[in-house]
């Protein structure tokens, strides 16, 4: 698979290597040589991987990273979701990064990120990940996952097999029902807007498991399944990673 904006490689590393890093970070590899490297929405458009040998030889290799085609999208919604007023969001906002960053911090040694990942919910793609959001006439930041529209109460499963490492069991204002599964070798899923959460923090999930219902908390126009993904740093298009529909 070519490097893209949005987009996640499984690799091998060489015989011998010792380690390989990307851009000069260093890349967990299992004890196959497998590792994962993923790029950013806004990741530049050429990536350095290296490979290092035990007699200290290095092999150095240049990746073109494709740029993505973005678009602009036009969504009803209050910019600043379940909170009433910019004080409100303001105040709360804060503790909800923290629980969220922490979440991502966190290290399981799952193996979900070796299967084959399978679409959460049926559903109409409703919202393209990478497109610029414009709410209510106020410009927002990009949209980092894909939307799939689905009735309210709809079951959504594990795409993969992973750890519950957050169940917001109370809304967030922009994220509403956020559940966060992390799939191991710094890969994670992000669920938002849910109306049910149906699993709980620190809960090993298999793929196609069902883990909650699909509904409009937080910043939501209506009932929708956003489905993010996060490898380390960079934010990752769910949609590269599951068979075309």
């Amino acid at each position: 698979m070519p490097a893209v904006q949005g987009g996640l490689i499984m690799a091998r590393a060489p015989r011998g290597a010792r380690f390989v890093t990307l851009n000069g970070v260093a890349l967990p590899l299992t004890p196959e040589g497998f590792f994962l490297m993923g790029f950013d929405r806004d990741a530049e458009n050429s990536a350095i991987l290296t490979a290092t040998f035990a007699d200290g030889r290095t092999l150095d290799r240049t990746l073109a990273v494709a740029p993505g085609n973005w678009r602009i999208e036009n969504v009803s919604a209050n910019p600043t979701g379940g909170a009433k007023t910019t004080a409100e969001f303001a105040a709360r906002r804060g503790a909800e990064l923290d629980r969220i960053n922490a979440a991502r911090a966190k290290t399981t040694f799952g193996n979900g990120w070796r299967q084959a990942f399978i679409r959460p919910v049926a559903g109409r793609t409703s919202g393209l990940f990478g497109a610029q959001r414009i709410y209510n006439g106020t410009p927002g930041s990009y949209h980092s996952g894909m939307d799939i529209a689905a009735p309210n109460g709809t079951n959504f499963v594990a795409p993969a097999d992973g750890v519950v490492t957050l169940a917001a069991t109370d809304a967030f204002t922009l994220e509403g029902h956020l559940l966060m599964i992390d799939h191991g070798m710094g890969l994670n899923s992000a669920f938002l807007h849910c109306s049910e959460l149906l699993v709980k923090e620190g809960d090993h999930v298999k793929q196609g498991q069902v883990i909650g219902r699909v509904g409009a908390t937080g910043r939501a126009s209506g009932p929708h399944l956003h489905w993010g993904m996060k490898w380390n740093n960079a934010r990752i298009d769910p949609k590269l990673l599951i068979p075309a529909t």
